[in-house]
């Protein structure tokens, strides 16, 4: 059983910066699992953000977020940590944080938080 909660969503201006942080526990995690963040806005479909691979030497980002965002882990602390910055108002989305096998879409992850809300005003 592996449990994962985000935090640090909110309301930000565009240009302005958010940090948001997944902190992992249970009985089944383990620090070998990569990380990963995806979001959804209302009305489409959840979409991939970054992912860490177990060591974090292994990063990779979609290509809207590309230059904007920065992804990072620290495996003694079990934590994943996405550094936003520049917001723009279509980075508008509930973030998810997850865990699994290193990859781009959903399939790839086992485990889920619940997520958390980010809002980026024009």
């Amino acid at each position: 059983q592996v449990q994962l909660v985000e935090s640090g969503g909110g309301l930000v201006q565009a240009g302005g910066s958010l940090r948001l942080s997944c902190a992992a526990s249970g009985r089944s995690f383990r620090s070998s699992f990569a990380m990963g963040w995806f979001r959804q806005a209302p009305g489409k479909e959840r979409e991939f953000v970054a992912t860490i691979g177990r060591s974090g030497g292994n990063r990779v980002y979609a290509d809207s977020v590309k230059g904007r965002f920065t992804i990072s882990r620290d495996n003694t602390k079990n934590t994943v940590s996405l550094q936003m910055n520049s917001l723009k108002p279509e980075d508008t989305a509930v973030y998810y944080c997850a865990a699994g096998k290193f990859g781009y879409t959903y399939r790839e992850y086992d485990y889920w938080g619940q997520g958390t809300q980010v809002t980026v005003s024009s």
